[in-house]
């Protein structure tokens, strides 16, 4: 098995050569590629296994049966999915959906649970990391919720933004989103986002180019 460079994610930090290749065989570790909109893991199934993008990203999605969707997270490469449903065994209920072509690796956390009896110093690496990870999480989630509490549109997108900048450390970046994409993450309406963001852009407040944004002093 050889999956270059995964020693240094998170999930994976601090482990030696050995304890990595322990780690992966007793998780049943196993690679799956998936084209652009394959859906990875429905809401409504279990899952006892952690997902790590390997290349390309997903989007986790939150779609009910009147079909209205809405974006809760995007994953890029090295980042993870599923791992507080995996280790609790709950029903997901979210999808997981390839933001474009994407290769997945899958560990079985369910091992690591049912294996208590034999003890490894990779055992506890990797539960600390898991656990940084879903503190992670919880944060990204937050984030959200800050994100949409404000009433109006331009109160949203100002919200997302200026997060954006003050996590980057720039006022110039890209976000992972496209308009759709955002919109959704933002719980607004595509064609009235679309509107605010071309009038704080003559405005003065942002300049932008699809995905690429800057932020500009007040006028």
């Amino acid at each position: 098995m050889n999956y270059e460079g995964i020693e240094k994610s998170r999930l994976f930090l601090g482990m030696t050569a050995k304890e990595l290749s322990s780690c992966l065989a007793s998780l049943d570790a196993n690679e799956k590629k998936y084209k652009k909109d394959d859906v990875i893991l429905y809401a409504g199934e279990r899952t006892s296994k952690i997902g790590m993008v390997l290349s390309g990203s997903v989007t986790i999605e939150s779609n009910d049966v009147w079909g209205n969707c809405t974006v809760l997270s995007h994953v890029g490469q090295n980042q993870y999915f599923a791992e507080t449903y995996a280790l609790l065994g709950e029903v997901l209920l979210v999808d997981v959906r390839a933001n474009e072509d994407c290769s997945i690796l899958f560990c079985n956390i369910k091992n690591l649970l049912e294996d208590t009896k034999k003890s490894s110093p990779w055992k506890e690496k990797l539960l600390k990391n898991i656990l940084i990870i879903s503190s992670q999480k919880n944060l990204v989630l937050s984030g959200r919720s800050f994100h949409t509490s404000p009433k109006s549109c331009r109160g949203r997108l100002l919200s997302y933004l200026n997060a954006t900048s003050l996590q980057t450390g720039t006022r110039e970046f890209d976000i992972p989103f496209n308009r759709q994409q955002l919109a959704d993450y933002l719980n607004l309406e595509r064609t009235n986002m679309s509107k605010e963001l071309s009038h704080m852009k003559d405005e003065g407040i942002i300049e932008y180019r699809k995905s690429h944004f800057k932020l500009l002093e007040s006028p």
